[in-house]
This record gives C-alpha cells, structure tokens and sequence, in this order.
C-alpha cells in the first residue's frame, strides 16, 4: 500500500494540515460499511502552533483499494514526545509536541459529509490502544520507538456512551487490503491491537480453540467459525495427551507439539507444564537432537531471528524486525556443536527454540519476553551442503575476523537495543569460540554459557547431593573426566571453586584432585605444550596414559564422569574397574542424545552389581537389578537455567558471577530428599520442576543483591515468594 502525504500551505508555512492514510479494522465498525477515518487533532507544538492530521480523499483511498473503513477518535491523551513520522517516501515530519487535554471528541466529524451511509460513528472498545501499533507500518527503525501516542478508545456514538457489551478485547489483526487490492496493486501488511473473528483465532498468544465461551464468540465474531462446543482448557489438555500418545516415533510427537505452540501458546505451555516428565524428552533432549537433524524436512514455519552473513552490517535492522521490544532473555546459536550431533548449521535453530520453551515453561518466563536466535555463517557439513532441504547458507563455514566481527555486531546491537540487562545464554558453540566469546563478553554484558556454566552448575548439585551417599567432602574425593572440552573443564572448574570456598584452598591445589582425559589419552604436564589454553590448568604430573581403563586404574576416582559427546566409551571393563575401586562408584554418562551417551542405566547398574550411583544427560527408565529398582538420576541442564535465568531477571542483574552460579547448585541440591535417596535418586524429581525453579531464583537473586549486581531494588522480602508470583501462568485469560 503506497502512503500520501498532502499540505494544505498557507501563508503560516509552520501552521499546517497533514493528510494521511490510516486503516482500521472492519471489527471497530458494527456495520460492514465503508467510511472515511477523520483525526482532528488539537496539537501544539513548542511554539504553539496548531497541527491537524486527518484522512485524504475518498477518492485516494478507493484508489488503493482498500476495504472497510470507520471514524476513529481519541481524547484525553497527554505526551511529550519527539514524533517522527515517515509517509512512505514522500515526507519526514518531525515535530516536537504536546497534546492536550483538549483534544476534540466526536465534535469535528468534518464538514464534507456526503451521506449518512458514509459516516458513521461506530461503538468502539474501551481498553487503551498504543498508536505504535497503527503507526508500524508507516515507522521506520527509530522512528518506530517515538511513535507511541496513546489512544483512549472511548468514542462517542451519537453522543452517548460506548455499550461496553460490544467491546472487542485481544491482540493482533492482519491489515493487508489483500482482498480488496488486485494482484498488480501493492500492498501493505501490518497489525493493530484489536484481534477478532478469523483473525483471533490465527493469533497463537490469544487462540483458546474450542475455549472461547459463548459470550466471547459473541463479542469476538466467532459465530459460525467455531463448532457449537465449548471445552475447557483441562479438557483440550486430555484430548491433546490422547492424541499424542496414539504417536509411536518421538519425532512425530516434536511435531505435533511444535504445531500447537504455534497455533495456541497457552495451551502449549499448560500441557508442557502439567506433563513435564513425559513431554520433557520431546521437546528438549533427546528428541530436540533428532529435530535438528532433520530441521529442513520438517520446516513449517520460522520460528526466532536468522542473523546470516546477507545480515552483516544489518544486525540493527534485523533485530529491530522483531514484534517484541520487551525482550529479557536471548539464547543464541551458531549450529557448530549441536548436543553430541556436529556442525548442524542453520538446523541448529531447534535448541534455542526448545531451551526458550522451558525458559517459560520451567522457569516462569514470558513467552513474549524469549527471543532464540541463529547466527548463519555456513556449514562444514557435506552431507547438509548438498541436501536440497537445507535452510541455511550453501557455503563453508566463516571464521576468523569474518566471524568475530558479525559477533561484535550482534553483542553490541542487543544491548543497544534492549539494554543491559537482556540475558544473553550461548548455546552450543564449538570450544574454541565458546571459550572466546564467553571471556570476551562476560565483564561487559550479561551473558551465559549453558554448555561451560550450565552443565557445571547442574553437575556440581548432583555431586553434593551424592555425598551424603557417599560420605566425606568434595575434597575428599577424586574425579575424572572423560571429556575436556567446554563441559568437562566447566563443571571441573566449578567443582574446584566450590572446593576452594568450602575448605579455603587455593583453587590451584583444589585442581589437583581432578584429571581430564581427552581424544588423546590423560591430560600431562608432558603435553601441555600442544594443549589449547582452556586445557593446560588441568595438566598434572603423571605419566602418559592413552586409555581410559588404564587412567581408572592408575587414578583411582571415586567418581567418574563422561563428557565426551561419544557413546559407549564407559565399557564393561571401565565400570567393572571403578566398581572395584569403590564400594559406591559415582559414574555419569552426560552426553546427549541418548545415543551418545557413554553407558545406559542398564549396564552402569549391571556391570557394577547394583552398587552404581547413576546419572546421565538423557532420560534412562527404572531398572529392576536382583529384586530392587533403580532410578536412573538425570544431570539435565534444564535443572538450572531456567531458575537461574528468572533469578537473573527478577533482581535486575547486570552481570554474571561464579558464586551465582554456586548458588544456584546449592539450591538444587537442598532440593533433595531422603526419600529420593534411597531411590539412588542424587536430583529430584521433574514433576516438581516450577518449585524448584523459583527456589534457585531466589538463591540467585540473592546472590545477586550480595553482590551488588542487583539494580531491581529493594531487595523484596521474601524472594521465593516473589519468584513464584513472577512466573507466567498459561491459564487462558478472559476476553470480556
């Protein structure tokens, strides 16, 4: 749709009328009749002078056409703004104004009226409306953030009230003219604030399905458009259970899942959060790995920001294409390490769009306020190379100064634009940038690796946890590692500060007590010089030992913990070799998917005679051994990064701290019971999950605020409280 803007002149070049067109909904109107819409604004500038803007002819507009239209009036409104408003390409006004009180209701129809059938003045909602939202279109980039005049959608209908029993109340109505318009004719799509009809029901943030009640199908047009029952959220939640159960392959239950997030948010969220311990797998790991794999052949439609190489230089652009501007948490990728899976590319997008669902379906986090993102700079992966598929860009990967430069760009566009306080979590990048990006970012913005410090937090709960198990202190124990990238010496690191804090230990004696093993056998001081640097903390003096039977044998862990991202490395042999070390050896096969996992329950149960204390990265079923049943642990990330981001947000933090970090372990291990022990549980159940959330967000904060890192103040009394009270509640809200 091509925009005008008309002057009138005058001999006052400062005193004008500005003509422009605006489109309103045909849901204002309670007669499907066309009109003109008239603003008569009473405006003052700085310098008093007056400014009206109002509609061009009717001429104009059914030249463009375009459909229904209704007089539309507000009042009451006062602002100082800098209001920028580009037309089209025709015109930039820029004034400074005020609006006062004044502004004329209902008196100022106009006084080219032609007929009583071209004018009218319909019944209008009551709720206060955002001009940004009639002004999208025609804003551009910063323009977009001044144009925030409120309208106070009180009308008057012939001089009397509005009947509130026609009030339409919701969120997003497409505006294209698409019907009325040709093929040859342009036009424009954009939003306001009122949804309605066919249109509220394509909108997933306020969709209820069959849930809407016969007064809202009312109030809405929703007659006929429905069929004639009314089921109630609990009810759509069983019927949706039913459905998905009746799904063998868990690829098609991601699918299934994936379509009603996008067709009815809340529903979404209160089935994810009613059935957590059987949807859990499916829409993070391991079904999210599979998802990715497969991501361009079950492609529906885009969900978050691509951010390419097309995009550098552009990053301000792009990000301000996003609808939201309250945006709290980010969490990014660039498909280079997808879980255990590789270089993903752009089909890593499945991760920070299944880590943002349990950001708010675990943590309590708005929908609106999750942003996932992609950062596109190739692939390294053939087989996706030549996949017809593919949705990312056909070239090799970029690095070097190419990379670090889109990255910068990227870093310092999301904090000028959604500030410093926006979450930035990193997900699954390769070591070498992961490592970068986290040293380079972490003193100026509030970043997070869920890989390095998630892992570590959640792993170092199940270590304390486990010791009243196993008995002693984390000093009294010793651990290898089978794994020494970014997870492995994460969680080493933090189990040493945690080391360090109880016992008052320098960190570097603390280190002593634990050995990696990489692709290349025991980490030594003999090869530290062809180490990478994150490697060389961890070198000690011994031997070179290549295998990890021998590194069990010749270092005698107690606990033995597999990073590695390869399956089956914890054989028979290794198991049998820790179990004869220890009379309750601690092994965990972190790696995800299942797949690749370093041992199933089963064989870490078996092959150590019952005597294991398991846990793992992937969900494991109960294993019955010799007559009792065991429960394999899971050291799911999703543990700590929900209530660790909500804890982050509710206090205002502006910056990441390893204590927060250990704050956040602590919690989750206070967490478990005596019950849960003597289940061989060392994490407590995923049916408590919310619970447990808001208790490591109240931890968090209150690091947070110790620390002085807090800008939410004062400090609320009872923060677990106040965590709770926090959290979105996907329960369908009434639109009456």
């Amino acid at each position: 749709m091509r925009w005008f803007c008309f002057s009138n002149g005058g001999q006052n070049r400062k005193r004008n009328a500005v003509e422009a067109l605006l489109y309103v909904p045909k849901s204002f109107c309670k007669e499907p009749n066309r009109y003109l819409i008239w603003f008569n604004f009473k405006l003052i500038c700085l310098k008093k002078y007056q400014l009206s803007v109002f509609l061009a002819s009717e001429a104009a507009v059914e030249a463009e056409g375009i459909g229904e239209f209704t007089f539309l009036w507000c009042a009451n409104c006062v602002c100082v703004r800098l209001l920028s408003i580009r037309l089209g390409t025709c015109l930039r006004l820029s004034v400074v104004i005020y609006v006062t009180w004044s502004l004329v209701i209902g008196a100022s129809v106009g006084s080219k009226q032609q007929s009583a059938s071209r004018f009218h003045v319909p019944l209008m909602p009551t709720r206060i409306l955002p001009l940004k939202h009639f002004l999208r279109p025609v804003l551009g980039g910063e323009e977009r953030k001044f144009g925030f005049l409120l309208l106070l959608r009180a009308v008057m209908n012939g001089g009397g009230l509005v009947d509130k029993n026609s009030a339409v109340a919701g969120g997003v109505e497409e505006m294209c003219g698409e019907d009325c318009a040709t093929m040859d004719q342009p036009v424009t799509p954009w939003t306001v604030s009122v949804a309605s009809g066919h249109t509220l029901m394509r909108d997933p943030r306020h969709n209820k399905g069959l849930a809407f009640t016969e007064k809202e199908r009312d109030a809405h047009y929703l007659r006929g458009l429905l069929p004639p029952a009314v089921l109630s959220q609990e009810l759509q939640e069983k019927r949706l259970m039913h459905i998905l159960r009746q799904y063998k392959v868990p690829l098609h239950r991601y699918i299934a899942m994936m379509d009603l997030q996008e067709r009815n948010e809340r529903l979404f969220y209160k089935l994810l959060i009613d059935n957590v311990v059987e949807l859990l797998p499916i829409v993070y790991t391991p079904t999210v790995g599979e998802a990715c794999q497969k991501y361009g052949s079950i492609f529906r439609r885009p969900q978050g920001l691509y951010i390419s190489l097309k995009e550098k230089g552009k990053v301000h652009e792009v990000l301000k294409n996003w609808p939201q501007r309250s945006v709290q948490v980010i969490v990014v990728t660039d498909g280079e390490r997808i879980l255990g899976l590789g270089d993903l590319g752009c089909q890593g997008m499945g991760i920070p769009v299944g880590k943002l669902s349990l950001y708010t379906a675990l943590g309590g986090v708005r929908p609106s306020a999750c942003l996932p993102i992609t950062i596109d700079v190739g692939t390294n992966n053939e087989k996706l190379l030549n996949d017809e598929f593919y949705t990312g860009l056909r070239q090799r990967r970029a690095t070097g100064q190419v990379y670090a430069e889109l990255l910068h760009e990227f870093m310092s566009t999301v904090k000028q634009i959604y500030g410093e306080k926006v979450l930035i979590q990193f997900e699954d990048f390769a070591n070498h940038n992961a490592f970068e990006l986290l040293a380079r970012y972490s003193s100026s913005h509030l970043v997070f690796n869920d890989d390095i410090q998630g892992t570590a937090s959640v792993v170092l709960s199940g270590l304390i946890a486990a010791l009243k198990l196993l008995g002693g202190t984390l000093a009294d124990h010793r651990f290898l590692f089978l794994g020494a990238g970014e997870a492995g010496t994460g969680i080493a690191e933090l189990i040493a500060l945690e080391m360090s804090k109880q016992t008052g230990n320098p960190i570097e004696e603390n280190r002593k007590k634990i050995w990696l093993v990489d692709s290349k056998g025991l980490i030594v001081k003999s090869r530290k010089q062809s180490l990478q640097h994150f490697k060389k903390p961890w070198a000690h003096e011994h031997e070179p030992v290549t295998k990890l039977v021998d590194a069990v044998k010749a270092i005698k862990p107690t606990v033995l913990i597999g990073t590695s991202g390869v399956g089956k490395q914890f054989t028979k042999e290794v198991v049998e070799a820790m179990a004869s070390i220890n009379e309750k050896p601690l092994i965990m096969a972190l790696s995800n998917p299942t797949s690749q996992a370093e041992c199933t329950a089963e064989e870490a149960y078996t092959w150590s005679e019952g005597r294991a204390i398991f846990a793992s990265g992937s969900p494991f079923d109960p294993f019955e051994y010799n007559g009792k049943v065991f429960v394999p642990g899971q050291a799911n990330n999703a543990y700590i990064f929900p209530g660790f981001g909500l804890g982050l947000i509710i206090s205002g933090a502006i910056r990441v701290h390893d204590d927060m970090l250990l704050a956040a372990s602590e919690a989750l291990a206070s967490q478990v019971t005596e019950e849960h022990f003597k289940k061989g549980l060392i994490y407590p159940p995923f049916s408590n999950i919310r619970k447990i959330s808001a208790n490591i967000a109240a931890k968090v904060a209150s690091k947070a605020y110790e620390l002085g890192l807090a800008s939410h103040l004062p400090q609320p009394k009872d923060l677990v409280k106040h965590a709770e009270s926090c959290m979105y509640n996907p329960v369908y809200r009434s639109y009456l």
